[in-house]
């Protein structure tokens, strides 16, 4: 999420003011070429039951996987699609997750977005919690050298880059979202042209983006040459009133398709987006694209943590699967 604050096509035209970073970030220790993730801003959306799609379509996903005491079969895959890639975190508590699928982007570059954590590959930062899941820890802590001086915050960026790509089909993952001012966790993609093509050409689409402060609202956004930052094309979810997503692991999800993409929680369709949306731009969502998971701490947007923001704040991943349609 290069800069992801969008302009919500479902309400009447308005651009969200934000700074808009277009350069691409080298990382000095790893080589690594993926850009700053966007910078979202919140903006006011309906809740799901204004929406028509959302009230009634239903994608692969079944209830019982939101539940952490019911969760989804590692090997079936929902009818009508074939399973592509599958990540469940099966291994002992506090071993790293699995080298020849997730790689990291690494350091305390701001990120475009004049973010507070140092990127590690720390078991402190990441590693698996030997029941299955994957934990992201952001921590309040000096380690490193950060844009601003000594580091204040860790934490830790995943991504499949040069490991695995997929283009169309269903790209999903199952996840407990941490809360607290300042906090940023995400699931998302860039396309694999980014070091050719550069950013926002080579595409971005953001599956989920979740404010600590706000934890029942996530963001779903594409952005592309001439929308990309506060141009970026999005919709936000909101939760049914008391539900959070800190408080129990959810579903967020894409079913990508030539000239399309949805986006769904829980099984719940919130959001499609085609050509028609992007108002006669470039639609660049047609080839591979690589998956990146992480949490951020602070920056432009969410703002920075507060004092009554909890470290060690923890992503909780059950898996991230992919699937192609039958």
């Amino acid at each position: 999420m290069l800069n992801t604050p969008f302009r919500d096509t479902a309400r009447p035209a308005s651009h969200v003011g934000v700074v808009i970073v277009a350069s691409l970030l080298i990382n000095a220790c790893t080589g690594a070429d993926t850009p700053p993730k966007a910078q979202p801003t919140p903006t006011v959306t309906a809740a799901v039951s204004s929406n028509p799609e959302a009230s009634t379509r239903q994608t692969p996903t079944t209830a019982a996987k939101v539940s952490k005491s019911a969760p989804a079969s590692a090997t079936a895959a929902p009818a009508g699609w074939t399973s592509v890639w599958n990540e469940d975190f099966v291994g002992p508590a506090g071993s790293s997750p699995d080298a020849t699928k997730w790689t990291y982007d690494l350091g305390g570059q701001g990120w475009g977005n004049s973010e507070l954590q140092n990127y590690t590959d720390r078991p402190s930062n990441v590693s698996l919690d030997g029941r299955g899941n994957l934990v992201i820890t952001a921590r309040r802590e000096n380690e490193g050298y950060c844009w601003y001086g000594d580091c204040t915050h860790t934490s830790a960026r995943l991504l499949t880059k040069d490991l695995f790509t997929q283009k169309y089909g269903r790209i999903e993952a199952r996840v407990r979202l941490p809360e607290g001012q300042g906090l940023w966790p995400a699931f998302w993609m860039l396309g694999d042209d980014l070091t050719s093509a550069g950013w926002p050409a080579a595409g971005e689409i953001d599956i989920t983006e979740v404010l600590g402060h706000e934890t029942n609202k996530t963001y779903g956004t594409l952005h592309g040459p001439g929308y990309s930052g506060a141009d970026g094309i999005g919709t936000a979810y909101t939760l049914p009133a008391g539900q959070s997503f800190s408080s129990d692991f959810h579903v967020f999800a894409i079913d990508w398709a030539p000239n399309e993409i949805k986006w769904s929680v829980d099984g719940v369709l919130f959001s499609t987006k085609t050509p028609a949306d992007l108002d006669g731009d470039k639609w660049v969502f047609d080839h591979p694209f690589f998956i990146i998971v992480n949490l951020a701490v602070g920056g432009n947007w969410p703002g920075s943590p507060d004092d009554a923001t909890r470290f060690p704040a923890e992503y909780v991943i059950d898996y991230v699967r992919t699937y192609r349609a039958n």
